[in-house]
């Protein structure tokens, strides 16, 4: 009688009705926010290797970042009932051109570097365990705990240096797991007894959400039967057509504040023909 209520709700008033309301499992979104973080001055770790070459030089180029993995823990917080923090950590690798003096030949050198944070969120409450005849190794029942995810964009690259090492400055390498540590030529070492340390300030934007699976009750139309016939082979096309349906990159020939005067000086003609 439900299902045919909501079927009835959906249905009124809509030129697209559909055929049944249906039960299905979804993670639902409880609470999520969005930073943009300037994480300044983060040291970056090398093999003994890359670290001799730090040693040596004098000045650092940027050449790469990207996010290699992050890590992510919930825990529910005590006497705040259905909120929970979410403790992040992100390992990123960056790559330099390094210079022993000005002038001289870059050395290319890559590094990793970690940032840690912690962000507070709804997640709701619940007191059950999930059982599944689909199991890993690792898990046999799944708790009750609400699901973290984040997105997070390519990091932009604001900078980087050298500085020297000063006593009880460098942070220790820590734990590293292990298919970061595998993603570089030998084992990162901590510069304490090194005379350079490299920093980097990064920009980052995220996205965290908290959700936890629950049945949902959404309106059907039909089933998702594909109308396109699978290709076996991609079509020869001809280049010269497919090179007239590009659009003429303006842009690229005319700076923005010059294409706008001209944009103006040709709707002045155009006022003046009419």
């Amino acid at each position: 009688m439900a299902e045919n209520n909501l079927a009835a709700a959906f249905a009124d008033g809509n030129t697209h009705r559909f055929k049944e309301a249906v039960c299905i499992e979804a993670g639902r979104i409880y609470d999520s926010c969005s930073d943009k973080d300037c994480l300044e001055d983060l040291q970056v770790f090398f093999s003994s290797e890359g670290q001799q070459v730090i040693d040596a030089s004098t000045s650092l180029k940027f050449k790469s970042a990207e996010v290699m993995d992050v890590y992510l823990t919930v825990e529910p917080i005590p006497f705040n009932r259905g909120f929970f923090t979410v403790d992040i950590t992100f390992y990123f690798r960056v790559g330099f051109s390094a210079y022993a003096s000005p002038g001289s030949t870059p050395v290319e050198v890559t590094g990793m570097t970690y940032h840690c944070k912690k962000v507070i969120l709804f997640g709701s409450e619940g007191n059950i365990k999930t059982f599944s005849s689909v199991r890993t190794e690792s898990d046999c029942c799944v708790s009750d705990l609400p699901v973290a995810t984040l997105k997070v964009a390519q990091p932009i690259m604001l900078g980087c240096r050298i500085v020297e090492t000063a006593p009880c400055f460098c942070e220790p390498v820590g734990i590293v797991p292990a298919d970061i540590s595998d993603c570089f030529e030998g084992d990162l070492v901590d510069p304490g007894d090194s005379s350079k340390i490299a920093l980097v300030t990064l920009g980052v934007f995220t996205i965290v959400t908290l959700q936890r699976d629950m049945q949902m009750m959404v309106p059907a139309y039909d089933y998702c039967v594909p109308d396109k016939d699978c290709m076996t082979s991609i079509p020869a096309e001809d280049p010269c057509e497919m090179f007239k349906r590009i659009k003429f990159p303006v842009e690229e020939f005319f700076p923005e504040n010059v294409n706008d005067l001209t944009n103006c000086a040709v709707s002045e003609i155009s006022r003046d023909v009419e």
